[in-house]
């Protein structure tokens, strides 16, 4: 897996990057400003990018600037925010470029070098990693009017888990149900919210994001 990184704290910056590669991943440019970011992003064509929101010069949103200009000249460019804030307002924007190859994760969960190996390979391949902050965020700022307020509390639960990539055992297993009964929700979540039956957890994803962006 060939990464672009853009992180403004050196030591945070070093040790992904020794992280990538000790787990045998390539690091093509490791970055600490939004217009390196888009230079390495557009030239390099990287299999994904992981970017800190806020980098320098004004530390307000020119990491996330820098990828969604990027996914507009390379078009399904995977890209993994990482923040220390919780801003739907982001994952809008990013979602916004397209739901295939994106991730938004808060810094303070990271805790498991392979887990969040893991959750940069799944966006590289094509995969969606929300945060289950941002995703309840993003899914109680929904006017009531919308068709997300049919759905239980159970069903919402088990969307949250959807939007982070579990599979129906992963969603089963978090939320101490059968799988048949998370088949059941979920059948329910896409009926309620019209949205189409789909082959893989990874395609019903992708269409829960889809739902939430527009």
């Amino acid at each position: 897996m060939r990464v672009v990184l853009a992180e403004d704290h050196f030591l945070l910056r070093d040790g992904v990057t020794r992280l990538l590669q000790a787990f045998g991943h390539e690091v093509l440019a490791a970055v600490d400003n939004g217009p390196l970011l888009h230079e390495a992003l557009t030239s390099l064509r990287p299999d994904v990018a992981v970017v800190d929101v806020r980098l320098p010069p004004t530390f307000s949103d020119e990491g996330l600037r820098a990828a969604v200009s990027a996914r507009t000249e390379v078009p399904g460019l995977p890209v993994l925010l990482l923040s220390q804030y919780v801003e739907p307002l982001y994952a809008h924007e990013l979602l916004a470029t397209g739901s295939e190859g994106v991730g938004y994760v808060l810094k303070e969960r990271v805790s498991n070098g392979a887990e969040f190996i893991a959750t940069i390979e799944r966006v590289a391949g094509g995969g969606t990693a929300m945060d289950p902050e941002v995703v309840s965020k993003l899914v109680t700022g929904k006017s009531r009017d919308e068709p997300l307020n049919s759905l239980t509390p159970r069903e919402r639960e088990v969307l949250e888990c959807l939007a982070q990539g579990l599979s129906n055992a992963g969603i089963a297993e978090a939320l101490f149900v059968t799988e048949k009964a998370v088949a059941k929700h979920v059948s329910n979540i896409f009926m309620k919210l019209e949205l189409p039956p789909t082959e893989s957890a990874n395609r019903r994803v992708l269409a829960v994001l889809a739902y939430l962006d527009r």
